[in-house]
């Protein structure tokens, strides 16, 4: 889906999308800010700000609870961290678990979850915590746990629920964040490269399991700068545009058929710039009035540009004036004109000596230049004599 399509999901969109649908998000930090642009998307349109995409295990946001961990219990970045949130409606229904591993004891009880409550849509994604903070050897281990996650999630959710593995965005040079402590601080280096092949893993045996892949890496490999200072996470235009490449997804594989997509105004370029900047994004057009009435455009002009003149003379020079090219002319005796002009003989565009009085001295770039044009000549030119001598002026 292009992102011209995507600027199309609204919050009129996604609601009706999601109508009496049940969505569940599992994974790190970067999927809870997924999470709460969506929950901030099914209630109305407007982006999330610096506090709350920095914010985690908060008793509210837009309405949602706080089910387990967070404040709740003792806020730390180890790995037994815990953050379970929900937002419920009249018509949606979204929950997020927090984790640092793909599989583990704690991943079992929520895939209990899920058996006993089978939601529509499953977006995971468990890559750094799993890469970065167990072993320094965790190709093994990591597609071990993946066999078992992945086949304990078919066998706990029926047919019909739509599972997406999100691959992992793409990593900073410097990396800084929570889960890197000084133990693992010299692999920071090396991480984003990590991220390529732990993506490779995850991609595919998801798809083996018969889940669905939406390669985030790929969709934000030329987003970059909507990265934040810390090389991890990503500003609120990232994660807009995340949403919408997850909704979008969820439409296609419903067969539902998303409006189409507005033309790209100078609106985006605003939005894009303010929230760049920590500002508030301009209010929608439809709140702003009727446009003003283009500005009447200037008359063109009635005289005639001036012929170009791709070699001076004395002629058209003003009184008292010496161009370069006229001086060099007459300290070297050299042509004042060439025999046709500029558009015809762009080979032409320096000066030659002309007659029998001495010999040619040629260097690589005359012999270059020669060949080029005779070629041209043969080929489609309309002109009686081949170039016989063109030099340049220095040796």
């Amino acid at each position: 889906m292009s992102y011209e399509a995507m600027a199309s999901v609204g919050h009129q969109t996604a609601a009706q999308l999601l109508h009496n649908r049940s969505v569940v998000v599992i994974g790190d930090s970067i999927q809870r800010s997924a999470y709460k642009d969506l929950v901030l998307l099914l209630q109305r349109d407007g982006y999330l700000s610096d506090s709350q995409l920095r914010r985690k295990g908060e008793l509210t946001f837009e309405s949602d609870s706080l089910v387990e961990g967070g404040c709740l219990d003792q806020m730390h970045n180890g790995t037994n961290y815990r953050e379970v949130r929900e937002f419920r409606s009249t018509h949606h229904r979204v929950r997020f678990y927090f984790v640092t591993r793909v599989f583990s004891r704690y991943m079992s009880s929520v895939l209990e979850d899920l058996r006993a409550d089978a939601p529509d849509v499953v977006l995971v994604n468990s890559c750094i915590w799993d890469i970065s903070r167990y072993k320094a050897a965790w190709e093994e281990d990591y597609a071990e746990d993946l066999h078992l996650f992945l086949g304990q999630l078919k066998e706990a959710v029926p047919r019909e629920t739509l599972v997406v593995w999100n691959l992992t965005m793409p990593l900073g040079r410097r990396v800084l964040g929570g889960f890197l402590t000084p133990e693992v601080a010299s692999r920071a280096g090396t991480l984003r490269y990590d991220v390529v092949e732990a993506n490779f893993i995850g991609g595919a045996l998801a798809d083996a399991y018969g889940a669905d892949v939406l390669d985030m890496h790929f969709h934000f490999r030329l987003s970059l700068q909507q990265r934040t200072k810390d090389g991890v996470h990503w500003n609120a235009l990232a994660h807009r545009r995340m949403t919408c490449l997850i909704l979008g997804h969820a439409a296609e594989a419903w067969g539902v058929q998303l409006p189409p997509a507005l033309p790209r105004t100078r609106t985006a370029f605003a939005i894009a710039g303010s929230m760049r900047c920590g500002l508030a994004p301009p209010r929608p057009a439809t709140l702003r009035g009727p446009p003003s009435p283009p500005a009447p455009r200037k008359a063109p002009a009635t005289t005639p540009a001036p012929k170009f003149q791709p070699y001076p003379s004395e002629q058209n020079q003003p009184p008292g004036a010496r161009s370069p090219y006229i001086m060099k002319k007459q300290r070297t005796r050299w042509r004042q004109r060439a025999p046709y002009s500029y558009s015809q003989r762009p080979f032409l565009d320096a000066p030659y000596r002309q007659g029998p009085r001495k010999a040619p001295q040629y260097n690589q770039w005359s012999q270059h230049i020669e060949a080029a044009y005779n070629q041209r000549l043969r080929e489609d030119a309309p002109y009686s004599q081949p170039l016989q001598h063109i030099f340049f002026p220095f040796p």
